[in-house]
């Protein structure tokens, strides 16, 4: 799935109301509502709630942009509206009823009338908070889980007075090899099993019937007539789940105050629920101390942690700084936002921990942080998602079995039900918080004055309508709210010659004269292929040349240019922006605080296992390299830009065992062959590997530019995103032989004691 209309909430409308679907004019919206200050000061209590509309019947790379965006409410503060946020939805309600039912929409030519355009709402897209307002269900306490209800796997602990949420084993099949190991552990058959979500018709009888247990109110939604029957009604926010799951691991291992969840009390609760005993707190006349357990990180180990983050050097416009957000003094993370959490524990997470920790923690913590990049991709595999869902579960177990029951907040445990609504509704970024939070930035930035805040955002809103409408009447205009990719003057790469179709004809012709000229070396497909490479140029100028001098000669204005070379002064670029991504030389980044100079190539090429190997294998091999220079060809007609990289010899360069790529960038090979089309690498970075110095692990940079990976085609089967990086996560069946045991003790050997005042 690469679009929603793939999705089976999509197809559920057209099944069901088929009428409704046969139309593709019909609109399928998403509906958003948050809080935000409009004022500077951060010290303001103010609350405005924008609610806002999006369209889904648009292209990947439009749905979510700010143009397509609508402003239908805006919730005057400066207190949140909270559980009466059903009032002022109202409105909304009675607009959204009558486009079920339809409005008269333009002419339509072909059919000689009027058609009818109807609006369906798919779900809501909220923070936890906000769900549970907008939902009407409880989110806190015993049953915050909306998902699971009554079945929520709760435990109060008793010294820490919060609720965690364990009990993550009923997810797995009943024959799994860690339900036998509860069962062995328990001495009696492991039973459970996993809560079916409520259907609509099920919590609306619920709540009409007066149980108020699980639901606070009946949600205003259900007067929708197709509402109880959608099988995901409110979404939930990955964005802000991913957030509160960084902070919980980064504050627990670097004990960050307020974030750190291994605390006094949390031992006390593994003492009550008669687990880790050994970690039990200890107590002096001045001090307490707490052993050090699975998931402590020692003094030098947190400086490890900390110096890995302060190296790291991205691509720009990939994250901000993280060297800003390290405080090397005290050893922590500070200032951490949605976004920087999202790339921390998607990539930069597992490569900062791989020296320390012992294996079963730090490949737990290693297993989620996949995870979430998996779950976040642009293109879903459905065939892979029942065997992702089997390795969430598994994780969370194994982090149930290494890290205290404190660490499992709500945020941890919504983790096991995100597959299923990528089952349900498609890719995540289609339902999380980023483009709207991007969009409220936007309209606090319309705030002139403390004293009407709501006045200001409404009129200049009111007011951006009419212009953008004016824009799309005018030439060499700029769209609003709708961010274009920069491009340099030259940076026009020739269609043609990225993907070599006109050339391919005289290539196949060329080694067909080469076999013919040579016929004693035609098995030797080594030297056929040193032959074409250094003769192919120079017998295509007199092919052309002959070509054209005949008459209907059929040779394209491009093919004639590029026979005829290029321009032999070649400008030299520290810096090319091409397809939006920006590259640059090494020199470049080692006076920049980014790194764009790092590139991947995977090529159809001849692989051979010794320099005496005369039957090579030709089949798709990767290569990575730093950038050296950047050409840019002139062929009168048009430009090519040419990159000259340094690539890594294939000595330098392993696969482990969790999947990371690791490259040694002092071995350069492959000298007789360094330049490569810019059009055809893909833009990486390297970050130093703190297990095995002088190594660098290689990580991608995700592709943002949709328009221009797939053009026009939104629906079909076209790959948005590729990932050349494995990122396999081990089978639970060799994951204790992978990693080990504890010894059976939980006490950390070697590590520092926490003393407590």
């Amino acid at each position: 799935m690469s679009h929603l209309a793939n999705s089976p909430s999509w197809k559920l409308l057209d099944d069901k109301w088929p009428e409704f679907g046969n139309e593709p004019r019909n609109l399928r919206l998403a509906l958003s509502s948050d809080g935000f200050n409009p004022h500077s000061s951060l010290s303001s209590r103010y609350s405005c709630w924008p609610v806002i509309l999006v369209t889904y019947n648009l292209p990947p790379w439009l749905c979510m942009k700010r143009k397509f965006m609508m402003l239908t409410l805006l919730i005057s503060g400066p207190k949140q509206p909270g559980n009466d946020i059903d009032v002022y939805l109202g409105p909304l309600i009675d607009d959204l009823k009558s486009l079920w039912v339809g409005i008269r929409g333009d002419y339509d030519a072909h059919n000689g009338e009027y058609f009818t355009l109807r609006a369906a709402l798919m779900w809501t897209i909220n923070d936890f908070p906000a769900y549970g307002n907008s939902s009407g269900c409880v989110v806190k306490g015993y049953k915050a889980c909306p998902i699971c209800g009554d079945d929520t796997p709760s435990h109060r602990l008793k010294n820490g007075h919060k609720i965690c949420y364990i009990g993550h084993r009923k997810w797995l099949p009943i024959n799994h090899p860690y339900r036998r190991q509860r069962a062995a552990f328990n001495g009696k058959p492991e039973y459970g099993i996993p809560p079916e979500p409520l259907t609509g018709e099920e919590v609306l009888h619920m709540v009409e019937n007066g149980d108020r247990v699980c639901w606070k109110k009946k949600s205003i939604f259900f007067d929708l007539e197709y509402w109880k029957y959608l099988p995901v009604r409110h979404a939930l926010d990955v964005m802000h789940i991913e957030k509160n799951v960084c902070d919980s691991i980064i504050g627990t291992l670097l004990e960050i105050p307020g974030k750190n969840k291994d605390e006094i009390a949390a031992r006390l609760d593994l003492l009550n629920m008669g687990v880790k005993t050994d970690l039990q707190p200890q107590y002096g006349e001045r001090r307490t101390r707490l052993p050090p357990g699975p998931w402590n990180l020692s003094k030098a180990e947190k400086r490890e942690v900390c110096n890995s983050f302060y190296g790291m050097k991205v691509p720009e416009g990939y994250s901000s700084n993280i060297k800003n957000l390290v405080s090397l003094q005290d050893s922590r993370l500070l200032g951490l936002k949605s976004h920087d959490c999202h790339t921390l524990i998607q990539q930069l997470l597992p490569v900062a921990i791989r020296s320390v920790l012992e294996k079963p923690a730090r490949y737990a913590i290693t297993r989620l942080c996949f995870f979430f990049n998996a779950i976040c991709a642009k293109t879903v595999d459905v065939s892979k998602l029942d065997k992702l869902e089997e390795d969430v579960v598994v994780t969370l177990c194994l982090l149930e079995k290494y890290f205290p029951p404190s660490f499992f907040d709500i945020m941890v445990h919504l983790v096991v039900h995100l597959v299923r609504e990528v089952r349900l509704c498609g890719p995540v970024y289609f339902r999380w918080m980023y483009p709207f939070e991007r969009y409220m930035k936007v309209l606090k930035g319309y705030v002139q004055n403390r004293t009407r805040p709501e006045g200001y955002i409404a009129e200049r809103y009111i007011a951006e309508e009419p212009v953008e409408f004016c824009t799309q009447h005018l030439s060499d205009v700029s769209t609003v709210g709708v961010p274009s990719s920069q491009k340099m003057g030259v940076s026009k790469p020739l269609s043609g010659c990225t993907n070599t179709e006109e050339v391919l004809p005289y290539i196949e012709q060329h080694m067909i004269h080469i076999r013919t000229a040579y016929p004693k070396f035609r098995k030797r497909t080594k030297w056929l292929q040193d032959k074409h490479n250094s003769t192919f140029i120079q017998w295509l100028r007199f092919k052309v040349q002959s070509e054209l001098e005949e008459d209907n000669h059929g040779v394209s204005e491009n093919l004639r240019w590029l026979a005829a070379g290029p321009n032999m002064a070649v400008p030299l670029y520290r810096s090319y922006l091409i397809k939006g991504i920006k590259f640059n030389i090494k020199a470049q980044d080692d006076v920049r605080t980014t790194q764009n100079s790092g590139v991947y190539l995977l090529a159809h090429t001849m692989q051979v296992a010794s320099a005496k190997d005369k039957n090579p294998i030709l089949s798709n091999m990767g290569f990575y390299g730093v950038i050296q220079e950047i050409w840019d060809l002139d062929y009168q007609k048009f430009t090519i830009p040419v990159f000259r990289c340094d690539w890594i010899d294939s000595s330098g360069l392993v696969v482990d065992e969790l999947g990371f790529t690791l490259v040694d960038l002092s071995k350069i090979g492959h000298r007789n062959d360094q330049f490569v089309l810019a059009s055809q690498v893909k833009q990486i970075f390297f970050v130093d590997d703190p297990m095995h110095r002088g190594w660098s692990v290689v990580l991608s940079m995700p592709n943002r530019e949709y328009n221009d990976v797939i053009g026009d085609e939104v629906l079909g089967d076209v790959i948005i995103e590729c990932e050349p990086f494995t990122r396999g996560m081990p089978n639970v069946d060799t994951f204790d032989e992978l990693v080990g045991e504890l010894g059976g003790q939980n006490i950390r050997g070697g590590c520092e004691d926490i003393w407590i005042e």
